[in-house]
């Protein structure tokens, strides 16, 4: 089965420029844990609830004039759309994530998977990416993917 067959497609961007309160208040209206950043039809970054209460809030920064390029993750792992869902459920298991955006080969967004996606197949990759995204890490860990 491919990402594409069960990812949401077609994710509005947020822009970088945008504050993190607007941020946290489109998860909310949205009820998402995670927006995509983009500039000039690009994917630059990903913003989550965690990044904006982590790196926002428990920071000091002010919601509304705090950038979410100031609080995004830059470096980030991605799919392609034509990628087997096992391939997306051991790269989420091994870097601990429950999202992953889902490019195409012109390096475009084309939708989002996410833990509960894999979950709903039924297929044993469900198991793999559970488990690793549930592994406990005593490490912070920073994505080291870029898209180029």
């Amino acid at each position: 089965m491919k990402i594409f067959e069960i990812m949401t497609a077609e994710p509005e961007l947020i822009s970088p420029d945008a504050s993190i309160k607007d941020a946290a208040k489109r998860m909310k209206n949205e009820d998402i844990g995670a927006l995509p950043v983009g500039e000039n039809d690009r994917l630059i970054g990903m913003v989550t609830d965690r990044d904006i209460a982590m790196r926002g809030v428990a920071e000091g920064r002010a919601p509304e004039t705090t950038p979410v390029r100031d609080v995004m993750s830059e470096k980030i792992l991605w799919s392609y759309e034509d990628d087997e869902i096992e391939e997306a459920a051991r790269n989420m298991a091994a870097h601990q994530v429950r999202r992953l955006p889902v490019l195409n080969h012109d390096k475009r967004l084309t939708g989002i998977v996410s833990l509960g996606d894999i979950a709903q197949t039924g297929e044993e990759c469900e198991r793999i990416a559970i488990e690793g995204v549930s592994e406990p890490n005593s490490e912070p860990r920073r994505m080291t993917f870029e898209i180029t």
